[in-house]
């Protein structure tokens, strides 16, 4: 399967030359022109890798690789700036991005870049370190390959119910507000209330066959908010 790279510019005939140039090495390559829609497609479809501009209509490069890594802390992340400034580029790695190249660029060497970063990934699944892998109570979850297993029964998770029982997993055992979770598993950006945590822990309960009365694992903690139980 083709590695999925996401590219976020604002810029047509740069985006144009990048969707054909990556197309052209075998990679499958979804764009947005604006930092809302770059952000809403990251968030509901599996990527390896993302190319971000900083200076985007609508939410910023550095807005997008925020919220990202609130989510996703091992997706590869290259900026492509107008921005060369020390300063810009301190910035964009200190959020979490793992290579900064300025425009104009050179192809031969932001493809180079790009395969490195992709090599990077690649290398961290095979080598096992954990593998990206994580248990806690019944659940097993593959967080490179975003599969989550209960006992050997594979879920079928959207994009966000995964990333919540990710979060659960990461951290059994502790006590979360509602608001806590919105802001960990929905970014502080995200429009919603307590009841769209409350929906979503509603279906995880039902994915992993936890009793919706008495639940063993995603436990209640009235007036608080939930608790993994491993």
């Amino acid at each position: 399967m083709s590695e999925r790279i996401l590219v976020i510019e604002d810029d047509p005939s740069i985006l144009r030359g990048l969707q054909l140039n990556l197309g052209m090495e075998g990679y499958a390559v979804r764009s947005a022109a604006d930092g809302e829609t770059g952000l809403q497609l990251a968030r509901t479809e599996r990527f390896d890798l993302l190319v971000v501009d900083l200076m985007l209509p609508r939410l910023s490069g550095l807005e997008i690789i925020r919220e990202l890594r609130r989510e996703d802390p091992d997706l590869p992340v290259l900026i492509l700036s107008a921005k060369g400034h020390e300063s810009d580029k301190v910035a964009g790695l200190q959020l979490g991005a793992d290579d900064y190249m300025t425009k104009p660029f050179s192809l031969k060497e932001l493809l180079a870049r790009i395969g490195a970063l992709l090599r990077r990934r690649r290398g961290r699944g095979e080598t096992g370190e954990a593998q990206g892998v994580k248990r806690a109570g019944p659940v097993t979850l593959d967080l490179v390959a975003r599969r989550a297993t209960v006992e050997g029964r594979t879920l079928e998770l959207t994009t966000r119910e995964f990333d919540l029982l990710a979060f659960f997993v990461a951290h059994p055992d502790r006590v979360y507000s509602r608001e806590q979770l919105m802001v960990a598993v929905w970014g502080a950006a995200y429009f919603g209330t307590a009841r769209t945590v409350d929906n979503f822990v509603a279906r995880l309960r039902a994915h992993i066959g936890d009793d919706a009365e008495a639940p063993r694992h995603l436990e209640t903690v009235r007036g608080i908010g939930y608790r993994f139980n491993a």
